[in-house]
Formats: C-alpha cells, structure tokens, sequence
C-alpha cells in the first residue's frame, strides 16, 4: 500500500494514508464511519488500487454490495490479481444472485487462488447452494481435504462451523454437534459463535448475573413497599378505632306522671 501511495504526491499521499488507517481501525468496530473515511480517500485517489479495494470492503462491511462489487472489479483491473475473487462472488450473494455466485466458483481464477482464497471460495459456493435451498449440496460442496485436515490454519474454524451449520439445516444433528465443537477447538480468536452453538444444542440456557440481580433488587423494593403500605393501613385502623366515640346507652323513657286524686 506505501508503494502504491508513493505515485501522489507527498502531502497528498499522507491524507489517502490517514483516511485508510482509519478505515482498517473502524471496519470491525463502526463500519458506517468507516465507510466515510473510505468515500474521502476515494475522492482524493481514486486511481489507487488500495484506495478502490479499502472502499470495496468498506461497502461490502455496510451491505452496499453493488458499490463494494464495483470497487473490487476496479481494484482487479489495476492489479491484475484473484485474490478478491471470491468476496466478489459474495457480492453477487448479497445482492440476490446466488446462481452467479457458484457460476464463479467453476471459473478458471479460482485454480491462481491461494489455499486460502480456495477454502474462502469454497464456503461462498456452500452459501450460494443455501440461498437456492440446495442444502445437501452445501453439505458436500464443504467437504474437502481441508475440512478433513487436523491442522489448524486460520480458515480451519470458519471452514468447520460452515459444515456444522450445513449439517444442522439437514437434521444431522449429532454430527453438527461434532463439528461445533471441532470449529470451537480450532477457533483461538473467538471468530464464531460456536460455543454458543453448543450450548443451544445441548439445552443449555446462560443467565445474565447483573440482570437477574436487577430483578432480585427490584422484588425485594416492591415487597418493602407492599409491606410499608399495609403497616399504614393496620394502624390508621387502629387509630380510629381509638378515637371514634363509644355508642351512647339509649335513655330509658321517663315516668309517666301519676294521676292527681283530688283533681279527680
């Protein structure tokens, strides 16, 4: 890539430089502002091999696959190299053409690929069986000499966790379960999710410590509350009955007057 930015000049090649460092810093991270970064250094040297293949996988880490595809083609062109082949095949996946996908992987470009732009075309092909619901050719579209290989590359637990996938959508499930925990054994940088896989096979349920306390905390404020309240009420009962005036006796009638006998 410094080579490549040693054709603009000097001031001029130090802010393309700046603007893809930026782009590999936040790719992973925050793909949309590295896609900005990318749109900058394509305007400033878009007659850059490196400049056009960073702005294609800044496209392609933001779904823009029409855009990331366009960027790849014009990186080829400049170099004359396959190494893009197959994530160009991905494109075509992204943008719902499978069939072009796999027609890619027959072509000639795919026997100049290294050993791992083979294996990385392989589990494109194995997706683009997927996405035409072809999933028994997936499965044997991933079977290969890699997959069977004991040494561990740095495609080896992408290549494994594809199969196990494979295995899985056709209900091979012992045998998926086998091949997750191969994917998870050869995956040393946490590349996939297989142990999660794993887990979800074998019945396992993880449960979020922090949360379940938050919950606790909130169960116990409630019952306290609860409590409070009814301590309030019992003792606004006894208060009035305290203070509410006790019933009078009815008063008996008085006498009735005797009669008077002289007046009578």
């Amino acid at each position: 890539m410094r080579q490549e930015l040693m054709s603009l000049p000097k001031g001029l090649a130090e802010e393309v430089a700046r603007n893809l460092v930026m782009v590999a810093n936040l790719l992973d991270e925050d793909p949309e502002q590295a896609y900005a970064y990318s749109r900058i250094a394509l305007r400033l040297a878009s007659r850059v091999a490196a400049v056009r293949e960073a702005a294609g996988f800044a496209s392609y880490a933001t779904a823009k696959y029409s855009e990331a595809l366009a960027e790849f083609r014009a990186a080829r062109r400049m170099t004359g190299s396959v190494e893009l082949w197959p994530v160009m095949a991905d494109c075509e996946r992204g943008m719902g053409r499978p069939e072009r996908a796999l027609a890619m992987a027959g072509e000639p470009e795919v026997n100049k690929l290294d050993k791992a732009g083979q294996v990385e075309m392989r589990l494109v092909a194995a997706g683009a069986r997927k996405d035409m619901g072809q999933a028994d050719a997936a499965v044997v579209t991933l079977q290969s000499p890699e997959l069977a290989s004991n040494s561990v590359q740095p495609w080896t637990a992408r290549l494994r966790y594809a199969y196990a996938d494979a295995l899985l959508d056709v209900g091979r499930e012992s045998e998926a379960r086998e091949w997750f925990a191969k994917a998870l054994e050869a995956d040393q940088g946490g590349q996939t999710d297989a142990s999660d896989r794993l887990a979800e096979l074998d019945g396992v349920e993880f449960t979020d410590a922090l949360v379940e306390s938050d919950d606790d905390e909130a169960a116990e404020e409630t019952a306290v509350e609860t409590e409070t309240e009814t301590e309030v009420e019992v003792k606004a009962e006894a208060e009035a009955e305290v203070t509410e005036p006790a019933e009078k006796p009815a008063e008996e009638p008085a006498e009735a007057p005797k009669a008077d006998d002289d007046k009578s």
